[in-house]
């Protein structure tokens, strides 16, 4: 076929899609407690701002996620759980589901799929959001099967002949969003909420020394960590004109 004719047929490849509008009702998946803030805090607290209802999922328990040799991974748990807590309130979240998964330990499974089709079912999104689970390197197994157990359960929450006991009508999002992307063509302007964004992050004060440097420990530490931020902001934004954004791959599923 040539011309016209040889255009990919599937959905998923299909022209340019339209400006994304202010959802109604969004859905963000992470594998452990502050990667969600990390990777759209400041899209989710625009989104919020505006009226957007928005769910939190948080896979794993983050019970690896310290450097600290005397830190019991019971008390890291409640810890993560009530900082998570916290960050969704700063950014304006109405709901943080925890799976509760130990951390680093999640492998992808036909039953984490389900989980995730079911989720999507009950919460309805317009948006879905998570990691890109096919960033070439992506180090961290729990992001790479969080990733792969979000978008197979978009595919398989829009069909109805998936999962049917779960007896939930179908749904399919307009619209899933992949932070981390390697080829990121979607951008969110954050410049009127990059703050909260940062004191979003800060609320995981367990996570200070090791993703943080140190920015819970001293003022000139977190000002460091907010400079970092602001460059990766504008390095987010700069393909786009924009001067603190966050990029996303964008699929129509």
């Amino acid at each position: 076929m040539t011309g016209s004719d040889s255009r990919n047929t599937y959905n998923e490849m299909a022209g340019v899609p339209e400006p994304l509008a202010v959802p109604d009702r969004v859905l963000a998946v992470g594998a452990h407690p502050d990667d969600i803030e990390f990777g759209a805090g400041g899209t989710l607290a625009k989104w919020a701002q505006a009226g957007t209802a928005i769910t939190i999922i948080v896979v794993t328990d983050g019970s690896k996620g310290t450097w600290d040799p005397s830190i019991e991974p019971s008390d890291l748990v409640a810890a993560r759980t009530e900082e998570q807590r916290m960050a969704a309130e700063v950014l304006g979240a109405d709901e943080v589901i925890h799976l509760d998964r130990v951390d680093g330990e999640l492998e992808y499974t036909m039953e984490l799929r389900k989980t995730m089709c079911e989720h999507i079912r009950r919460s309805r999104p317009e948006v879905v959001i998570s990691h890109d689970p096919w960033r070439r390197y992506q180090l961290h197994p729990d992001h790479r099967a969080t990733g792969w157990a979000v978008m197979d359960g978009v595919i398989a929450a829009r069909d109805h002949l998936f999962y049917p006991e779960q007896q939930l009508d179908a749904h399919r999002p307009g619209t899933v969003l992949l932070w981390s992307a390697d080829e990121p063509d979607h951008f969110e302007d954050i410049r009127d909420t990059f703050d909260t964004k940062v004191a979003a992050l800060l609320c995981h004060s367990s996570q200070g020394t090791t993703t943080m440097g140190g920015a819970e420990q001293a003022a000139d530490k977190k000002e460091a960590f907010v400079d970092r931020l602001q460059r990766w902001a504008a390095d987010q934004g700069r393909p786009a004109g924009i001067g603190a954004a966050e990029s996303f791959k964008r699929i129509t599923p």
